[in-house]
């Protein structure tokens, strides 16, 4: 059985409170947290984004999957550790270097945080093979990072299972989580290309009943 991170990146401030609870109500593994620095890509969410941390610490204990969709990779890192979050993501295209990869990766852990790594859809999935031994997941973007609501592109599905492959020849320990353009239609489809946490946002969050679809995800 896979698990699902829901994006909050779609939902209404006036709806957030609600949806955090019908959220938890509804099973989902964790909060997926789009940061947005109106540089790496054009939208900007972080502050907005902040103040859903901020929510969901207060009145929620399931964790949060913060994703990093910026430039200046450590200070994001910085400020949503204030959050407690289960895991941080940041691109591999927003680092110079291997080196300065590694350097982030150990300053995550180093306050008592799961790391991950994500990769674009245009971008060769062996940038990360080196580092694969060093983080907890590796998250495939399935879409174009900075937008919600886009359509899965398929052939990043053969990056998955290029990924699953690759994973299960080196007996490495790590999980693969796909985010983009993920709902009831094409989610078997991502999970047996091999990713095992799923991301969805409008998949969930705009439907009636978020626990049956969450279930229907997982299954």
């Amino acid at each position: 059985m896979v698990e699902v991170s829901t994006s909050v990146l779609t939902v209404e401030k006036e709806n957030i409170m609600q949806t955090i609870y019908d959220l938890e109500v509804g099973k989902t593994d964790y909060f997926h947290i789009d940061v947005m620095d109106g540089k790496f890509v054009k939208a900007f969410t972080s502050n907005i984004m902040e103040e859903y941390c901020g929510y969901m610490k207060s009145v929620s204990t399931l964790p949060l999957d913060v994703h990093l969709m910026v430039k200046d990779v450590k200070k994001y890192i910085d400020i949503y550790l204030n959050y407690e979050p289960n895991i941080i993501t940041f691109h591999i295209e927003a680092v110079k270097s291997e080196e300065e990869a590694i350097e982030l990766i150990n300053y995550i852990k180093s306050n008592n945080c799961k790391v991950g790594i994500a990769i674009n859809p245009a971008t060769d999935i062996k940038k990360v093979y080196n580092l694969l031994d060093k983080v907890h997941m590796i998250l495939v973007m399935t879409v174009v990072s900075g937008e919600g609501g886009q359509a899965l592109i398929e052939e990043t599905l053969t990056k998955i299972s290029d990924l699953k492959k690759y994973i299960e020849e080196k007996d490495l320990d790590i999980d693969i989580e796909a985010d983009g353009g993920i709902k009831l239609n094409n989610v078997e489809k991502v999970k047996s290309a091999g990713a095992n946490i799923i991301v969805s946002g409008t998949g969930i969050v705009k439907q009636n009943d978020f626990g049956s679809v969450i279930a229907a995800m997982k299954d």
